[in-house]
C-alpha cells in the first residue's frame, strides 16, 4: 500500500491546473481557467479550471472533480494508479509497503499528542482568565496590546505561572502520558514545565487543530530567553508550519496575496485591525516547505521588513528560495525603529494599507538598491552585488519573466544585457549539473542497494491495498463508502444537498463571533438528531464524516472529503463548488449589493434559512404521515386515547411548520 503521509503528500502537490495543462490547453478567463473539455465535443468551451479551489468542472457534460479525479477519467486509472502517475510528475517517491503494528502505533500516537495539545491549549487559557498571576501578568500584556478579549480567545493565547511544574501534575492527574507530554516539549526531561511565566501563543495546522506552542517571557532579564518553542514532534514539522496560516488562509485566497512579517503579536495586531491575510514565519528564514503552502493560496507575497540593514542582508538570501518556486515578491520596508504592530497602532489600518501600497518594491530592484548603496564606486564590490543579482535572477523558473528582469537590471545597473544572459545562464547550466549529479548519485545508491537485496516474486496486490487504511482522523460511516451512484434527488433532497453546499464551502467560517462557533459546527450541533431523516444515502454519508469531523475538533472543509476513493462523493463536493458565473467586480467601481453580502460574506443567513428550510420539509413529511394515520382510524375508534394523542401531534407539527414558514416569510397552502 501507499502509506497515509506519502498519499497526503501527493494530494497536497497535485494543482489542478498543472495536472489538467498536460492534456487541455487552458486561457486565463479572470481567477478561473478556461478550455475545451476532454471528455466531450464542444463548440464553445464550457470547462472550467479553478486554481484557487484545486478542481475542475465542465458546465457541459457536468463532469468535475479534483486533480486525482481527472487523471482517474482521462487515462481511465484506478485511484492508487492516479496516485502513482501524479507521484512520478512531482518527483514524490512511492514506497508500497504493509502496514505494521508499529506503524499503526504511530498513528494513535499522533492522535493522541493533538488531543495532549488541546488539553495544554485550555489550560494556558484558564490560567490566563481564571487565575490571579494569569489576570495581572498575563491578560494585562495582552491587553497593553491592544488585544481585544475576543481575539485573545480566537487565538488560544495563554499563561503558564512561574511553579515548576502545575502543568505537568495537572495533565497527569487528567491521565495524560508523561511520554506524550515530553515529547510535545510541555514537559522537561528533567520532569518539570518546559514553559513557566510566559504569555503563550499556540500553534495551528491548516485544519485548526494545535501543533505547537511558543512561550515569550515579560522579564527583564537577558539570561533568560525572549522566546521558547515547542520542539518538532509527530504532528509539528517547523519547516512546514506559517504561524497564522489557518486564519489568513481565506483572506489570502481573497487578496491573492500573502502578507508576511515576524513576530506573533504583529499578525494578530494586523489580522485583529482588518489585514487578514498575514502570516509569519517564527524568525526564522523561510523554507521551501512554507513557501509552498503559501503557493496552494496566492503566488505573491509581501514581506514586511523592520530590522537594521545588515539583518535584512541576512534574511534577503532566504528570499531567493522564493523565486525558485515561481512566485512574485515585494518588500516593504517600515520607517526606522518600527515594527507592523507599532505602525498599524500609529497608523491606524488605512494609513497602514496605504503605506503598503505606497512603499512596496519588487524584491530584486529592492535587492540591488540596498545591495549597490553600500558597495559605492569600488568596482569590486559592485562586481560581488552584480554577481548577486544575476544568481537571484537565475533561480526564476519562468523564462519570459527572467528575460524581462535580465532587461531591466541591465538598464539599471548600467551593464550590457548580453553580459547579464550569459552569466546566467552559466549559473543556471551550473546548478543543472549538480543536479544531475545529484540524480544520478542517488540512482547509483538504489541500484546497489537493490542488487544486494535478494530477488523476490510480487504478489498482486488488490486495490485497495494501494490505499492507506482508516487512522481514525476521517471515520468511515456504517457499510463504508458505496461505489453505486446516489440515487436521483428527490424534491425533500434540495435541502439535504443544501447543508452540504454550506459545509464545503462555509464550513471553516465563524458563525457566531461572541462564541467562536464555526458554521460547521452549529449545522452538526442543529441537524445532529435529525441524521436519520436524511433521505440521500450519499448526503448523509457526507453528514456523519462532518460530525465525525467535528466530534474530533477538526473543520469541514472540501479536503474532508476529496481525500477518498469515493468518486461520487468527491462529484457531488466539486458540483457544490463550482460556479458557472463570476461576479462583475461592481464594487471595484464604487456600485454595492444593497439587499445582502456577497455570498462569501453571507454565511450566517446562508445558514440559519438552509436549516430552517431542512426542517420545514422534515416537519411537512411528519405532518403527512401523521394526517394519513389518523384517517386509518374508523368512526369507532375517534375518541380512542391514540387517536387524540395524534390529533395533538398533528397540531404541534402544524405549530412548529407555521413558526418556521413565518421565519422565512413562505406560504403554507
Amino acid at each position: 500500500m501507499i502509506d497515509k503521509a506519502t498519499v497526503d503528500q501527493i494530494l497536497e502537490a497535485a494543482r489542478v491546473e498543472e495536472v489538467v495543462e498536460d492534456f487541455v490547453n487552458l486561457k486565463r478567463r479572470g481567477v478561473n481557467m478556461i478550455g475545451k473539455c476532454p471528455f466531450h465535443d464542444e463548440k464553445t468551451p464550457s470547462f472550467t479550471v479553478s486554481p484557487s479551489k484545486n478542481i475542475y468542472k465542465c458546465f457541459g457534460c457536468g463532469e468535475g472533480g479534483f486533480p486525482v479525479n481527472f487523471v482517474m477519467t482521462h487515462e481511465n486509472m484506478s485511484f492508487p494508479e492516479a496516485l502513482k502517475y501524479l507521484a512520478k510528475k512531482y518527483n514524490i517517491e512511492i514506497q508500497e509497503k504493509e502496514v505494521s503494528a508499529e506503524e499503526m502505533a504511530a498513528r494513535q500516537i499522533a492522535d493522541s499528542l493533538y488531543i495532549v495539545n488541546d488539553y495544554a491549549k485550555d489550560y494556558f487559557g484558564n490560567q490566563l482568565f481564571n487565575t490571579d498571576e494569569g489576570k495581572s501578568v498575563g491578560l494585562s500584556y495582552f491587553k497593553n496590546r491592544g488585544f481585544l478579549e475576543s481575539t485573545i480567545k480566537k487565538w488560544n493565547l495563554g499563561y503558564t505561572n512561574t511553579d515548576r511544574d502545575d502543568f505537568t501534575r495537572a495533565a497527569i492527574s487528567k491521565y495524560y502520558k508523561k511520554e506524550h507530554l515530553k515529547t510535545l516539549g510541555l514537559t522537561s526531561k528533567s520532569d518539570i514545565d518546559f514553559f513557566r511565566s510566559r504569555v503563550m501563543f499556540a500553534i495551528h495546522n491548516l485544519s485548526g487543530k494545535v501543533i505547537a506552542f511558543g512561550g515569550r517571557t515579560l522579564s527583564s532579564d537577558k539570561k533568560i530567553p525572549k522566546y521558547m518553542n515547542s520542539p518538532e514532534s509527530e504532528i509539528y514539522n517547523k519547516s512546514k508550519s506559517l504561524y497564522g496560516l489557518y486564519f489568513a488562509k481565506t483572506a489570502i485566497r481573497k487578496a491573492d496575496e500573502c502578507i508576511m512579517v515576524e513576530g506573533y503579536t504583529d499578525v494578530i495586531t494586523l489580522h485583529q485591525n482588518q489585514v487578514e491575510n498575514v502570516v509569519a514565519s517564527s524568525g526564522t528564514s523561510l523554507t521551501s516547505g512554507q513557501i509552498h503552502l503559501v503557493s496552494r493560496y496566492t503566488s505573491n507575497i509581501k514581506i514586511i521588513y523592520d530590522g537594521d540593514p545588515a539583518g535584512i542582508k541576512a534574511a534577503l538570501r532566504g528570499v531567493d528560495l522564493v523565486l525558485e518556486h515561481d512566485m512574485n515578491v515585494k518588500i516593504v520596508m517600515l520607517p526606522t525603529g518600527e515594527d507592523p504592530d507599532s505602525f498599524m497602532k500609529a497608523k491606524g489600518t488605512d494609513g497602514f494599507k496605504q503605506y503598503l501600497a505606497d512603499n512596496e518594491k519588487d524584491f530584486l530592484f529592492f535587492k540591488i538598491e540596498l545591495l549597490m548603496s553600500d558597495a559605492g564606486n569600488d568596482p569590486i564590490k559592485k562586481t560581488i552585488v552584480m554577481k548577486d543579482i544575476v544568481g537571484s535572477i537565475a533561480k526564476i523558473p519562468d523564462q519570459l519573466k527572467r528575460a524581462v528582469y535580465l532587461q531591466e537590471t541591465s538598464r539599471v545597473l548600467d551593464v550590457d544585457e548580453a553580459i547579464l544572459i550569459s552569466e546566467t545562464f552559466k549559473i543556471i547550466n551550473k546548478d543543472q549539473k549538480k543536479k544531475d549529479i545529484d540524480h544520478r548519485r542517488k540512482q547509483n545508491r538504489e541500484n546497489k542497494q537493490n542488487s544486494n537485496t535478494p530477488f523476490a516474486v510480487a504478489t498482486p496486490k488488490s486495490e485497495d491495498q494501494f490505499f492507506p487504511i482508516n487512522d481514525g482522523k476521517v471515520p468511515l460511516p456504517p457499510g463504508g463508502f458505496s461505489q453505486q451512484s446516489a440515487a436521483p434527488i428527490l424534491h425533500d433532497e434540495y435541502q439535504e444537498k443544501d447543508i452540504i453546499r454550506i459545509l464545503v464551502n462555509h464550513g471553516c467560517l465563524i458563525y457566531d463571533k461572541d462564541s467562536n462557533v464555526t458554521v460547521c459546527q452549529h449545522i452538526v450541533a442543529n441537524i445532529r438528531d435529525d441524521i436519520d431523516k436524511i433521505d440521500n444515502p450519499l448526503y448523509k454519508q457526507m453528514l456523519e464524516m462532518a460530525m465525525g469531523a467535528i466530534d474530533r475538533g477538526d473543520q469541514v472543509t472540501a479536503e474532508l472529503y476529496a481525500n477518498t476513493q469515493d468518486t461520487n462523493m468527491s462529484k457531488v463536493v466539486v458540483e457544490l463548488m463550482a460556479d458557472p458565473y463570476t461576479y462583475a467586480g461592481w464594487q471595484h467601481k464604487g456600485v454595492y449589493l444593497q439587499t445582502q453580502k456577497p455570498p462569501e460574506e453571507n454565511q450566517v443567513l446562508d445558514t440559519d434559512q438552509a436549516i430552517l428550510r431542512f426542517r420545514l420539509v422534515k416537519i411537512k413529511k411528519l405532518i403527512d404521515l401523521v394526517e394519513k394515520k389518523i384517517k386509518e382510524f374508523t368512526v369507532n375508534q375517534n375518541s380512542s386515547e391514540e387517536f387524540l394523542l395524534n390529533i395533538r401531534v398533528l397540531q404541534k407539527l402544524k405549530d412548529e411548520r407555521n413558526t418556521i414558514a413565518k421565519k422565512l416569510n413562505a406560504v403554507i397552502f
